[in-house]
């Protein structure tokens, strides 16, 4: 017996990608931090918000690798000359990716009140009907 997978279903021609994509989903191993909603906040439009406190602008970097927007987040450690008693709050990095339908683009990133909010833009094709014509062989 045969495993089909989603590529090489005789009916799916053309998406091979999009089984890579999943493949490459699955695997990106995020760890759940930092805490983060996906919202869409019209037809064709969503936002991604990140709970980042202690962060500022400076210590984020957002880019979109391959189709995936990644959110980088690195503290610089200059608590040389502080002496904590009790060292709760870590200053550790991240890295959370979120895998992009064709389509779609970042728009504008905002930071407020320890959230940073990035608006994604899905555009909308026009329907097109087109007519192949049959050519004598």
């Amino acid at each position: 017996m045969t495993k089909l997978t989603l590529g090489s279903h005789p009916f799916l021609l053309g998406f091979e990608q999009l089984e890579r994509l999943v493949e490459r989903t699955a695997k990106s191993g995020n760890d759940g931090y930092p805490p983060y909603n996906i919202e869409q906040t019209s037809e064709t439009s969503y936002r991604i918000t990140l709970a980042v406190a202690g962060f500022s602008e400076g210590d984020l970097s957002i880019t979109v690798e391959d189709r995936q927007l990644v959110v980088r987040g690195r503290q610089t450690d200059d608590d040389t000359d502080r002496m904590f008693l009790h060292r709760g709050i870590a200053a550790r990095q991240f890295q959370r990716s979120f895998v992009l339908a064709d389509g779609v683009d970042v728009g504008e990133a905002t930071m407020e009140n320890g959230l940073l909010h990035v608006d994604l833009n899905r555009s909308v094709p026009d329907s097109i009907v087109q007519t192949i014509q049959i050519k004598k062989g």
